[in-house]
């Protein structure tokens, strides 16, 4: 250690034990309630900050001091009470709420250019006539190209505040034309649902990212589409759904189980239980029902797939789920600044904690549980998933489900490691996805998704073309050459028809799908 860093390690220190032991000692009512000299709380820590700012003897960045301090605190609770500082805050609000204000485009950087991958169904940039493929040159007086910006460092140019303009320069490479378009900046939907299609003639499918504010409505309107598609056995694919809010949840619970149906319940710290029971809204509760889920699904997607599976509604296909069974309520810190502390866990119906154990090893033993899941097997063996007999609960039909760590499937589903691939093709083949459609826009745009699903380069020309790109860097094996294929394909699906071209290509090995085709089949 620099022992010219010790007065401001010594000063941390100080700061973080006052706050961790007036904390822990149970008298606190609010983060900042432990400071009182008499005056109100709050004025004690304005007091020793202001001491530090004025007097301590070499320079030290207060706020970076108290932000600290208070992610070393959170961070001797659960590995789910966090941090969220200022400049950190609007992204994840935005996530959660599931819109944000700007212009509305998917981006790329290529070499030294803002790529517009695609504009964002809705926003105010496809209604001003921007196309994929034009470059965004300056936003009003900003100069954004040739200065190497990181992808995060752009948004900054293009959000703002509802109803302000900005004028921005675009080059246009298919007719080579450079022009300007005012756009005024407005509401952009982040979509929650992915796809919806129907796999055959009677299988819907819905894949979820998230569970924002907005989710339910779109998630009822794929819904109710499907059905009258002619659906009658949906797949609701949660694989890789971190989760979100769980009034949405259990919104999207209700439309598959029956009145009074108890759909979850959460216990505070006060014993005080609270019940979320189905009503008779649901549009789709005689409907057959699949889950996907997978080490990747979360909280919110735990509680939907906990619901279901304990009312014996539809079948859970897939792996072990992530294993959070924790509920958080966020708090403004008054800064822009802001604390998500976990006040409750919450309960599968038939009373099943699936939160994963984090006291007795700790965060970071935590956060190695993925790790932990490729060493002792259980990504590629049902047997290898351990069980506690003490955690063993009944569904109302008799099946045996377990608590303690996530959702267990009713059919397992391998990870598929023939799709292995490096970060070196993940990457290339992106690159070389969108330079091929970059190049190729007009004569590209006569094909519908479903002709490039099923007949998208059968002679293999497009595939040989990357593969002599790489050639002089890496030879890939035939399993890999496979993979890169079908990679290929989807990326530049993706840069055509956006995540809808992604996944159709990608389902049509999808092992989850081939089971739940596999279990229909023999329901017949």
């Amino acid at each position: 250690m620099n022992k010219n860093n010790l007065p401001i390690y010594f000063s941390f220190a100080v700061v973080l034990g006052i706050i961790m032991g007036v904390f822990f000692s149970g008298n606190s009512n609010n983060l900042f309630s432990f400071f009182n000299t008499g005056g109100s709380k709050e004025q004690k820590i304005k007091k020793l900050i202001n001491f530090i700012e004025k007097d301590y003897v070499d320079d030290v960045n207060t706020d970076n001091l108290l932000d600290g301090a208070i992610t070393q605190m959170l961070g001797k609770l659960d590995p789910h009470s966090v941090y969220i500082p200022k400049e950190n805050l609007q992204a994840v609000t935005e996530n959660m709420q599931g819109n944000f204000v700007g212009i509305g485009v998917q981006f790329r950087m290529i070499k030294d250019s803002i790529t517009v991958v695609q504009p964002i169904k809705g926003g105010p940039s496809i209604k001003a006539g921007i196309l994929a493929g034009d470059r965004i040159l300056m936003a009003n007086k900003d100069t954004l190209y040739g200065k190497d910006y990181r992808s995060r460092s752009v948004p900054k140019y293009l959000k703002g505040k509802p109803n302000t303009n900005v004028a921005l320069q675009i080059y246009r490479k298919s007719n080579d034309s450079l022009f300007t378009v005012n756009i005024t900046r407005g509401k952009v939907n982040i979509k929650s649902v992915d796809l919806a299609y129907m796999l055959n003639d009677s299988i819907g499918y819905i894949k979820l990212d998230r569970f924002a504010r907005n989710t339910y409505s779109e998630f009822k309107l794929s819904l109710n589409d499907l059905i009258e598609d002619g659906m009658t056995d949906l797949v609701l694919d949660l694989r890789g759904n971190g989760g979100g809010f769980i009034d949405i949840a259990n919104r999207i619970i209700d439309e598959f189980l029956e009145d009074k149906k108890l759909m979850v319940f959460t216990k505070n710290n006060k014993e005080q239980v609270d019940e979320f029971f189905a009503t008779s809204i649901g549009s789709f509760e005689k409907g057959g029902l699949y889950v996907l889920i997978d080490e990747n699904s979360a909280s919110a997607s735990e509680i939907v797939a906990g619901a279901l599976q304990d009312n014996d509604k539809g079948i859970i296909v897939g792996r072990r789920s992530f294993g959070k069974g924790l509920v958080q309520i966020e708090m403004d810190l008054g800064d822009g600044s802001a604390v998500r502390l976990t006040t409750a866990r919450y309960y599968t119906p038939t009373g099943r904690s699936i939160q994963k154990p984090y006291s007795k090893n700790g965060n970071k033993n935590y956060r190695k549980d993925y790790e932990n899941r490729v060493n002792n097997g259980e990504l590629l063996n049902r047997d290898s998933i351990k069980v506690i007999d003490s955690l063993k609960f009944k569904t109302p039909k008799g099946k045996i489900v377990y608590g303690g760590g996530g959702i267990i499937p009713d059919f397992f589903v391998a990870i598929d490691t023939t799709s292995y691939m490096s970060s070196f093709y993940f990457n290339s083949v992106n690159n070389f996805a969108f330079d091929y459609v970059d190049g190729k826009r007009k004569e590209l745009s006569n094909w519908n998704i479903n002709d490039f699903v099923n007949d998208f380069d059968t002679d293999e020309i497009v595939l040989d073309s990357y593969l002599s790109k790489i050639k002089d860097r890496i030879t890939p094996s035939f399993k890999t050459k496979e993979s890169i294929k079908k990679y290929l394909y989807a990326s530049i699906a993706n840069v055509l028809f956006g995540d809808v071209g992604f996944y159709r290509i990608i389902h049509k090995d999808d092992k989850m799908l081939q089971k739940v085709l596999e279990l229909e089949t023999n329901q017949e």
